[in-house]
């Protein structure tokens, strides 16, 4: 198991630092030592795992980036806000144009938040394939000090890569479900079956960071016999909150400290589990759980645990450090996820049946190139379902899940508070919880809605620029679950001069750096991407899908009139 240097490295440091990472991204043939056939993968300098990268709060992180792959590839540095530098947030074709092949680009980023983040590859779904990596950011006055740092990042390994599963995903009457090639696990990037021992002393505290990288699967992370005491959670502190198990979807970190025990009399297991309650069982295979040792002594017997912790997190329980009372909202917005079709058969996910496409010009060089027009959504394209704010607004959300898939939804540059989660199939709300008056609500960038489930969180628009939300399970973000946010146009036109190194990549690859998502002036929107609403029904087949009643103009279930009354669905385009 990975012990993180951080906690040395942090208390040395004392001025700010350039940390320097050179990566070459090429592809790489292999198994990552698991019992299964080697697939293509995208690695750095010609191996797997690529390094955890360790800083310092205040920092700059210097990203040199060598493109060896036959495609553009970026790297999004996940749960940075990239306050003023929002085109190095590596999104492809919103804050750039990705890195050429055979090119080479530096991504500079200024280190202004502490905690437990990752980097991936955000083109294409490189991070299916490997591209992903663990960001720890120290902070040398962290409240919650440790005296030592484990770090476990969990991923899924599929035999297939993201380029071999895309067309079978969508194409008509889809011949396999994703399950049908099940995944297995990585630990810290190597076979989960090899994790490795961690030790403890006894009396000390101990801060373990859990980073899950997965593609779909659900992590569960437990010690016998200990408490895990929550104090991060998307590098936001938390006030301590004891639980036995952290459940972790895509994208999700949690910190826990854990004391370990006065007596050395006894060693102890943890367990990682992978599995998901959405996903069929395969005798064997999944779900999956990995056993490692907590070695006091290395003469002394193991406790024997009767079964192994699981369960959810009451996120509506845990309260952020900074004491952030619930905000006051300033508009609403109903997102419906679910999933539809086109009129060919092929299906697609969604937000509020539009499912995504790219623009032609990057959503950020369209709000820097046409002037009022960048205030109009319709500029970024109307397949990005682009919804344009103004700075500081407070934007409700109420995320909706109604069929039985589930999503782990990411908002980038910007963490929300989470504030109700219920049923989407309760029909009378007494299964509504709802943040407990006078909590500082638990603010995060990634949330988990299961299926059939919803959620309502806030955030306040408070970084100008242009900002996703999407699923990060992966095919689902490859089949359109998601869309744009465009915060503040005005002050991305005053204040962000993209570097020419960035608008170079575009010229490389033939991509115009002006106009609107059809690279025109005005309203020409003709080049634009533009499909049409998806539909409930496979027109093939003209069987129902599993979410008869989700398009906009459908019955509404459950709670959900409810619900929308006390919305402001209009409230943007007033």
């Amino acid at each position: 198991m990975r012990l993180l240097s951080g906690l040395l490295y942090a208390a040395v440091a004392v001025h700010a630092k350039t940390v320097v990472q050179n990566w070459e991204i090429t592809y790489v043939t292999t198994n990552r030592g698991l019992n299964m056939d080697a697939k293509r993968g995208v690695g750095v300098n010609g191996k797997f795992p690529l390094p955890v990268v360790e800083a310092e709060l205040g920092d700059t992180l210097v990203l040199n980036v060598r493109n060896s792959l036959d495609t553009p590839t970026s790297l999004h540095s996940h749960g940075i806000f990239q306050k003023s530098t929002n085109y190095y947030d590596g999104v492809h074709m919103v804050t750039e144009c990705g890195i050429a092949p055979g090119s080479n680009f530096t991504y500079e980023i200024p280190l202004e938040q502490s905690g437990t983040y990752w980097i991936h590859g955000h083109t294409s779904e490189q991070n299916y394939d490997g591209l992903q990596t663990p960001l720890i950011i120290y902070d040398p006055n962290d409240p919650y000090p440790a005296d030592c740092e484990y770090l476990f990042a969990f991923e899924d390994w599929s035999p297939k890569t993201a380029e071999e599963i895309y067309p079978l995903l969508t194409e008509p009457n889809p011949p396999f479900r994703l399950f049908d090639y099940p995944p297995n696990a990585l630990i810290n990037g190597l076979n989960a079956n090899l994790t490795g021992p961690i030790a403890f002393e006894a009396g000390k505290t101990y801060r373990i960071r859990l980073v899950s990288m997965s593609s779909f699967p659900l992590f569960e992370f437990t010690i016998d016999d200990h408490e895990l005491q929550i104090i991060e959670v998307d590098g936001v502190l938390t006030k301590p909150y004891t639980t036995n198990v952290v459940r972790l979807a895509s994208a999700e970190r949690v910190s826990v400290l854990v004391t370990a025990k006065n007596s050395t009399a006894l060693n102890y297991q943890y367990h990682v589990t992978m599995f998901g309650d959405f996903l069929p069982e395969i005798a064997g295979i999944f779900p999956s759980t990995y056993n490692g040792s907590v070695v006091y002594n290395s003469d002394s017997p193991y406790y024997v645990a009767e079964s192994i912790a699981t369960g959810f997190l009451d996120e509506l329980a845990i309260e952020s450090l900074d004491n952030e009372p619930l905000l006051p909202v300033d508009h609403s917005l109903y997102l419906n996820a679910t999933s539809g079709f086109m009129e060919d058969g092929s299906t697609f996910e969604s937000f509020n049946q539009i499912t995504y496409k790219s623009p032609l010009v990057p959503s950020l060089l369209s709000a820097l190139t046409t002037g009022d027009m960048a205030y109009n959504p319709i500029t970024y394209g109307p397949d990005t379902n682009a919804l344009v704010v103004n700075l500081d607004e407070v934007i409700e959300l109420l995320l909706w899940s109604p069929t039985n898939l589930p999503h782990p939804i990411h908002l980038h540059g910007h963490v929300f508070q989470i504030v109700e989660k219920g049923f989407t199939n309760d029909t009378t709300g007494q299964y509504r919880n709802r943040v407990p008056e006078g909590n500082a609500p638990l603010k995060r960038d990634t949330l988990f809605i299961p299926g059939e489930e919803y959620a309502i969180v806030r955030f306040r628009a408070n970084n100008f620029g242009c900002h996703i939300i999407h699923c990060h399970i992966s095919s689902h973000f490859m089949m359109g679950l998601n869309m744009l946010f465009v915060v503040a146009p005005d002050l991305i036109q005053k204040n962000v001069q993209v570097p020419d190194a960035v608008l170079e990549q575009c010229r490389l690859q033939g991509i115009p750096v002006s106009g609107n998502a059809a690279t025109n002036n005005g309203f020409n929107f003709d080049a634009a991407p533009n499909e049409p609403f998806l539909l409930d029904n496979d027109p093939l087949t003209d069987l129902a899908s599993d979410s008869p009643t989700d398009s906009p103009s459908g019955t509404l279930p459950g709670l959900l009139p409810g619900l929308l009354s006390g919305l402001q669905l209009n409230s943007l385009f007033d």
